[in-house]
């Protein structure tokens, strides 16, 4: 268990000391989640690099594009270390393709929330189920959801801590990390796409847009998948 002078802690240290922090205390119960966009990329290249005993794993939805594929296999190739990939039960994508359609979440939110449930957090269920701690690449300027989020917090439902370290560095920051480090990125961050979710249901986004307004575009809601709501 954290205490409250750990989590007091982790709010000043910088995010590589935090992750040699939180991985020297949980071992082998400690994983991070990676989608491969920019910050992401920031925080699976302290992680390689520093050799951290923390699982890095990122899901495979099977409705991505072919550039995160791309990436991922830069990835593997450039550090000693690989991503391991989750993938959703097969049975539950043939069960709501054939009774919905292929397409069925552009037709309601509930259709696309049963989706992201079906490909996103049940395989993230599935690999948090031995964590103590998961590490995400969350930060507070991404949407008003992640406004007051801390840099370390409880996650009730999952039983397990949630450890957010890039939670108050700005967009620039993570540039600036990307570009002095040389860590390769998505090549569709340079045609628009900042927030970049699965295929059909992320578009590019103009200059004056919120960084998430190009995830599920055709609907207003809060612009979560369940991975991260509150």
């Amino acid at each position: 268990m954290l205490s409250k002078e750990d989590a007091a802690i982790l709010e000043q240290l910088p995010a590589e000391e935090g992750l040699r922090f939180v991985s020297s205390r949980f071992q082998d119960r400690a994983v991070f989640s990676t989608s491969l966009g920019q910050e992401d990329q920031v925080i699976t290249d302290m992680i390689f690099k520093a050799s951290l005993p923390i699982k890095v794993f990122t899901l495979d939805t099977g409705r991505l594009f072919s550039e995160h594929y791309e990436l991922l296999s830069q990835n593997n190739a450039r550090y000693t270390s690989k991503t391991e990939i989750y993938f959703p039960d097969s049975q539950d994508v043939e069960a709501y393709v054939n009774e919905k359609g292929i397409n069925a979440f552009y037709q309601s939110v509930e259709n696309r929330k049963e989706c992201c449930f079906i490909r996103k957090v049940k395989p993230l269920n599935r690999a948090l189920a031995n964590a103590g701690i998961w590490i995400t690449g969350l930060r507070s300027e991404q949407s008003q959801n992640r406004e007051q989020m801390p840099v370390l917090e409880w996650d009730e439902e999952r039983q397990l801590y949630k450890y957010n370290p890039l939670m108050h560095w700005s967009y620039q920051e993570v540039l600036d990390y990307l570009k002095q480090h040389n860590v390769q990125e998505l090549s569709l961050h340079k045609k628009g796409f900042i927030s970049v979710g699965c295929q059909p249901c992320t578009r590019a986004i103009t200059q004056d847009e919120d960084p998430r307004a190009g995830r599920w575009w055709w609907e207003s809601s809060h612009k979560e998948c369940g991975l991260h709501s509150h």
